[in-house]
């Protein structure tokens, strides 16, 4: 899928939710949510959440394959306790987790061993992490970001200090 396309689906998912929003006429404890996000460590993420009162239960996953070597894959949870439920605003703050991993092509190294005729070093670079981290979300209208400070990391390889989505949630 092309980064067109994907803003493209985006934008479509935007203007979807504003066409089908309507004024919550009850007040069920039960809230549901789900959207589409772009970020780090994940580019791309398809966002799901399932909220009872205050405390929310968010799923978070993506991936992308171009060919054998070239791919990134990447899964997120968590729970959060969400301010302002009614209103249109709101902030979450809770606790997540997640998991990333992304691998491609490195020309250099594969020139390296295609001239030595052996293989010295891997053809590929990689990202990998597990980590468990300290989450804010704020909330307007459906678009939202998110950051999330690791607190701690069970798996890291280049591992990213800051993690943030940026994206639109549509709430019913």
């Amino acid at each position: 899928m092309s980064p067109r396309s994907l803003v493209l689906a985006l934008i479509i998912t935007i203007f979807a939710g504003f066409a089908f929003a309507a004024e919550n006429t009850h007040n069920s404890p039960w809230q549901f949510e789900a959207g589409i996000s772009a970020g780090r460590p994940t580019p791309i993420m398809l966002n799901a959440g399932v909220g009872y009162k205050n405390l929310f239960f968010k799923a978070m996953g993506g991936g992308f394959h171009l060919q054998p070597d070239e791919y990134w894959i990447g899964f997120r949870g968590s729970f959060t306790w969400r301010f302002f439920r009614e209103l249109p605003f709101s902030i979450d703050a809770g606790i997540g987790s997640g998991y990333a991993f992304a691998k491609a092509p490195n020309g250099y190294h594969k020139a390296l061993n295609r001239a030595n005729k052996v293989k010295y070093v891997r053809s590929y670079n990689y990202k990998e992490s597990l980590d468990i981290s300290a989450e804010i979300r704020a909330n307007i209208y459906g678009i939202f970001t998110q950051l999330g400070i690791p607190l701690h990391y069970f798996m890291k390889h280049d591992e990213p200090t800051v993690l943030w989505q940026v994206g639109y949630a549509y709430k019913f």
